[in-house]
C-alpha cells in the first residue's frame, strides 16, 4: 500500500489540529485528500473531464456530499437500512462548498468538473461542513485541474462573553449566541478577500441576550469578518504545504489541458456594441420586469437581423454578446450616474406592503410584497409528537421548527418542472428558517411544533428575504410569542472602475449583473442571519461592513411597514389552531397516568377527544394536551391531575362507576377520577357461586357500588348494588374482606371426616400397588427444613377444624389486588 503524504498544523487558540493527507486512499482520483479535525474525517475527491461536452454554455461544476452512517457508528433508520437521498444537511453542505469554489475557476473553462465529499468519520464533536470546504480546495490544488486557489474556510462562534471561538465544537456552538462561516482567499498583499459568508443566531440567542450576553449587531459581525482572517490563512498555508510535499515526493503536478470556450469573439462583441447600444439604452430604463424583458428581447431580435449577414450561423453568439452588453450598460449607469434599472438610487427601497390573516382555516398567514416580489407564508401548529425526526450523522435528532420554501415556474411567468424541491429551494428555506429560529420561544415555553411554508407567488428580487418577512407576519398572526419581528433584505454590489457600489433591495437582473448577493435578516437591534456570495475574487471586509449598515437602514424601514400590519403577536393562538397546555407531574406518577398497556391514557383520549403526549426529562414527567376545543383540553387535564392526586373515597358511600378491568378474582370499578376499587368475585353471585367475573360484569359496564373498606394503603373494597338498590349478597362462604356472607349450613349437615368409618377408612381408598405402605418411610430421605420441626404442622389449619366450613373461600383483598396490578402491567 502506498505511503501517505500528510501535513498538519495547530488551530490557533484551540487544542485541535487540522490535517490534510493524500496518496493512500482513492489513488485513481485526479485529486484525493483526507482532511481531519479531531476524529471527524472527510475524503474529498476532485475530477474533471478531458474535454467539453458539445453545446455546453455554462461551467458544469458539481459538488456532492455523501454522509455515511457508519461515520457516526450508526445504521440508517430507513426501511432499507442504507443511505438513500441526501439529507437536508448534506444538501446545505453541498451549497456551502460550491459557493466559494465556483468563482475560483478561470473564464472559459467548461470541462465537466466534480468534487465529492464523503464523510467517513463523525466524532459528534466537530462539524464536518467547514472541513469539507477546506478538503475540496486541497483536492483541487493537487489535481492539476485549473483552480485559482487555495480557498480557506473557518467557522467562528460568538461566545456569551463576547469572544470569537474558531472551529467551535457542536457544544460550543450551542452555547454561543451567533455562528459565522467565512471562506476566502489570500491576496498578494497578505490580506484575505471574503468570498462567502453564511451566518445565523443560535436557538438560545435571545435567552442569552436577556441574561446579559452582548447582542450581535452589524459592528460585531464586521469584527468577525476580521477575526476570521488568521484562521483562513492557516488553512491556506497548510494546503500550500501539502502541494509542496506532493511535488517533492512525486514530482510536478501535471496541469489539465483544456481549450477555453468563448461565448463570442472580440470582433463580434464590438459589432454588437455598435449595433445594439442605442436599442438597449431605453430598454434598461424600464422599471417593470415583464415590459423591460420584452423591450430587451425586441432589441436582441433587431440586432440579430442587422448582423445576420455579417456573422452567419452565429445567432447564439450574438445573443450572448447582447446579454454581456446589457450587463455592461446597466453597471455603467449605476457607477457613473448612480441610477439603477428601475430608476432608484443605490440605497432606495422598492414599495413594501404587508398583510395578515388571509386564509381563515390556517393557523397563521402572512403576505409580504416588495416591488414585484410577493410571498405568502402559511403556519401550521401541532402537538410535539409531530417534531421532525432526523436520521443524520450529527448530534441533532429532531426539529420542532421547520421552514419549507416553494417556487413554481409560474412565479416568473414561465413553464417548467414542479414537484420535488431542488437544492436552491432547500437552501432558501433553510436560510429563512435560520433567520426566524432565534426569536421563536422554546418548546418548554411554547409546546407547539411549528411548520412554515413560503409560497413564492411572484419573483423579481430576493424571495428568501421576502419569506423571512412573511414568516414573521404569520407567526405573529398565529399568536406565537416571538421575541421580536424579523425582516430581511437583499443587497448587491457592483465593482467597476475600482469603485464599490452597494445596492439595496436588488432586482433579479441586478443579482445576475452584479458582483455580490448579500442577504441580511434581523430584528431592530440584532442580526439573526447572514448570507453572502461573490462572483469576483473577493470583497474587502470594510466594504462589507459599510454594506451591513446600509442593509440595516432598509431593514428598519421594512419593520415599520410590518408593524403597521401587526405590531405584536396575538394574545391567544388562532381559533383554528389546537389549544395546547403543558405541565409537569412527579416522575413516579407517569406509569399511573399511562396505565397498563396504555389503557388509562387511551381512555382519557377517547372520552375527552383531546390528544395527550407523555414524556419525561429524567427528573419529572411532562404532560402535553392539545385540542382545537379548549374545554376538552381542560377536561383531560383535570382527569390527569385527579390521577396524580386522586380524590379520597368515603367509607360506606355509594358511587356510580365504570368497570375498567376484570380479573379471575374480581372486577375493578372506577368510582372517582384516578380512584378504582375491587368488587371481589365472591360478592357477585347474590348468594350463589360465580364461576367467571364476565358472567356478571364486563369492561365498560356502568354499575353502582358501595365502599365496604379502605385499607391503610388506600385500596378500596366494593360491593355491588343491584337494580333494587340493595347490596348484592356474596356467595356461600362470603369473603374475608367485608362482603356479605351467605347462609351457613347447620353443623349436623356438614360432612365430617369420621362419617366414613373413622381414619381407618383410608384403607378403602385406591392406592398405587407400585409402592407398599411401608415405603412411606422413604420420606425420611427427602430434604426438609431444619428451621421448623415436623410437629409444627399442628399449627396449620386442618380439614376437620370445625371453625370454618370445608368449602369456605379464603380471600386476601390486598394480595389479590397486588397480583392483579402485577399481571396487568
Amino acid at each position: 500500500m502506498a505511503e501517505a503524504i500528510s501535513v498538519s498544523g495547530p488551530i490557533s487558540g484551540t487544542d485541535r489540529t487540522l490535517t490534510f493527507e493524500t496518496g493512500k486512499l482513492a489513488l485513481q482520483s485526479q485529486g484525493a485528500v483526507v482532511a481531519k479535525i479531531g476524529k471527524t474525517t472527510v475524503l474529498a475527491t476532485a475530477n474533471a473531464a478531458k474535454g467539453v461536452r458539445d453545446g455546453i454554455d455554462f461551467f458544469p461544476l458539481t459538488v456532492d456530499v455523501e454522509e455515511r452512517a457508519y461515520a457516526a457508528g450508526k445504521i440508517p433508520g430507513s426501511f432499507f437500512r442504507r443511505e438513500g437521498r441526501p439529507s437536508q444537511q448534506a444538501i446545505l453542505t453541498c451549497r456551502l462548498t460550491d459557493r466559494p469554489l465556483r468563482p475560483a475557476f478561470p473564464d472559459g473553462y467548461r470541462n465537466e468538473t466534480q468534487v465529492v465529499i464523503t464523510v467517513i468519520g463523525a466524532d459528534q464533536t466537530n462539524p464536518h461542513d467547514v472541513l469539507a470546504i477546506n478538503a475540496a480546495s486541497a483536492s483541487f490544488m493537487i489535481s492539476g485541474i485549473p483552480f485559482d486557489g487555495p480557498i480557506g474556510a473557518v467557522r467562528l462562534a460568538y461566545s456569551q462573553e463576547g469572544n470569537w471561538i474558531a472551529h467551535p465544537t457542536f457544544e460550543e456552538g450551542e452555547e454561543s449566541t451567533f455562528e459565522l462561516v467565512v471562506a476566502g482567499r489570500e491576496l498578494d498583499n497578505g490580506d484575505v478577500a471574503v468570498m462567502m459568508v453564511e451566518a445565523g443566531g443560535t436557538e438560545k440567542s435571545f435567552s442569552y441576550y436577556e441574561a446579559g450576553a452582548p447582542k450581535v449587531n452589524e459592528e460585531v459581525i464586521a469584527s468577525g469578518l476580521e477575526a476570521c482572517k488568521p484562521f483562513i490563512k492557516e488553512s491556506i498555508k497548510l494546503q500550500r504545504q501539502l502541494v509542496a510535499s506532493v511535488i517533492a515526493t512525486r514530482g510536478a503536478i501535471e496541469p489539465l489541458k483544456y481549450t477555453p470556450v468563448l461565448d463570442y469573439t472580440e470582433e463580434l462583441f464590438a459589432a454588437v456594441e455598435a449595433a445594439a447600444t442605442t436599442k438597449l439604452q431605453p430598454a434598461i430604463r424600464i422599471a417593470l420586469k415583464s415590459d423591460r424583458n420584452e423591450a430587451i428581447d425586441a432589441a436582441t431580435t433587431a440586432t440579430l437581423a442587422e448582423l445576420a449577414e455579417k456573422f452567419p450561423a452565429q445567432e447564439k453568439q450574438i445573443k450572448e454578446a447582447v446579454r454581456s452588453l446589457t450587463k455592461k450598460l446597466v453597471r455603467k449607469r449605476v457607477v457613473d450616474e448612480g441610477i439603477r434599472i428601475d430608476g432608484r438610487g443605490p440605497a432606495d427601497l422598492r414599495p413594501v406592503s404587508a398583510e395578515v390573516g388571509l386564509i381563515s382555516t390556517a393557523h397563521g398567514t402572512g403576505l409580504f410584497q416588495r416591488g414585484e416580489t410577493q410571498v405568502l407564508n402559511v403556519l401550521t401548529m401541532a402537538m410535539p409528537k409531530m417534531n421532525q425526526m432526523i436520521d443524520s450523522i450529527t448530534p441533532e435528532t429532531s426539529k420542532r421548527y421547520m421552514h419549507d420554501y416553494n417556487m413554481a415556474p409560474w412565479a416568473n411567468g414561465e413553464t417548467g418542472r414542479v414537484g420535488t424541491p431542488k437544492r436552491r429551494e432547500i437552501g432558501h428555506g433553510a436560510l429563512a428558517e435560520r433567520a426566524l429560529f432565534p426569536v421563536v420561544p422554546s418548546q418548554e415555553k411554547f409546546a407547539y411544533t411549528l411548520r412554515l411554508v413560503s409560497e413564492v407567488l411572484s419573483s423579481n428580487g430576493s424571495t428568501s428575504m421576502a419569506s423571512v418577512c412573511a414568516s414573521s407576519l404569520s407567526l405573529m398572526d398565529a399568536g406565537v410569542p416571538i421575541v421580536a419581528p424579523v425582516a430581511g433584505i437583499a443587497m448587491g454590489l457592483i465593482f467597476d472602475q475600482g469603485k464599490y457600489t452597494a445596492l439595496t433591495d436588488i432586482l433579479g437582473a441586478e443579482d445576475a449583473f452584479g458582483d455580490m448577493d448579500f442577504k441580511v435578516a434581523g430584528t431592530a437591534d440584532a442580526v439573526t442571519a447572514l448570507q453572502l456570495d461573490t462572483k469576483i475574487e473577493g470583497i474587502p471586509s470594510d466594504v462589507l461592513a459599510k454594506a451591513l449598515q446600509q442593509a440595516k437602514e432598509a431593514r428598519l424601514k421594512i419593520l415599520g411597514v410590518m408593524n403597521a400590519a401587526i405590531n405584536a403577536p396575538r394574545a391567544t393562538v388562532n381559533e383554528s389552531a389546537p389549544k395546547i397546555v403543558t405541565f409537569t407531574i412527579p416522575l413516579d406518577k407517569v406509569g399511573e397516568v399511562i396505565g397498563p398497556k396504555g389503557k388509562v391514557i387511551n381512555t382519557i383520549q377517547q372520552e375527552t377527544g383531546a390528544e395527550i403526549n407523555v414524556s419525561d426529562d429524567g427528573a419529572t414527567g411532562i404532560i402535553t394536551i392539545g385540542s382545537p376545543d379548549n374545554s376538552k383540553v381542560e377536561d383531560a387535564k383535570a382527569r390527569i391531575l385527579a390521577i396524580v392526586d386522586p380524590p379520597t373515597a368515603e367509607l360506606g358511600a355509594v358511587y356510580t362507576g365504570r368497570v375498567v378491568n376484570t380479573a379471575a378474582f374480581g372486577a375493578f370499578v372506577n368510582i372517582l377520577p384516578g380512584r378504582d376499587g375491587l368488587v371481589h368475585i365472591s360478592k357477585l353471585g347474590n348468594g350463589q357461586r360465580v364461576a367467571r367475573v364476565e358472567d356478571v360484569l364486563n369492561i365498560g359496564d356502568e354499575v353502582q357500588v358501595r365502599v365496604d373498606d379502605i385499607d391503610d394503603r388506600g385500596k378500596v373494597s366494593l360491593s355491588l348494588i343491584g337494580p333494587d338498590g340493595e347490596v348484592i349478597k356474596g356467595s356461600a362462604g362470603g369473603s374475608s374482606d367485608g362482603g356479605e356472607r351467605g347462609p351457613r349450613p347447620e353443623r349436623s349437615d356438614r360432612p365430617r371426616s369420621n362419617d366414613r368409618g373413622g381414619r381407618n377408612d383410608r384403607n378403602d381408598r385406591p392406592r398405587s400397588n407400585d409402592r407398599p405402605r411401608n415405603d412411606r418411610n422413604d420420606r425420611n430421605d427427602r430434604p426438609r427444613s431444619n428451621d421448623r420441626p415436623r410437629n409444627d404442622r399442628n399449627d396449620r389449619p386442618r380439614s376437620n377444624d370445625r371453625s370454618a366450613p370445608s368449602d369456605a373461600v379464603s380471600v386476601s383483598f390486598e394480595e389479590e389486588f397486588d397480583r392483579d396490578l402485577r399481571n396487568d402491567q
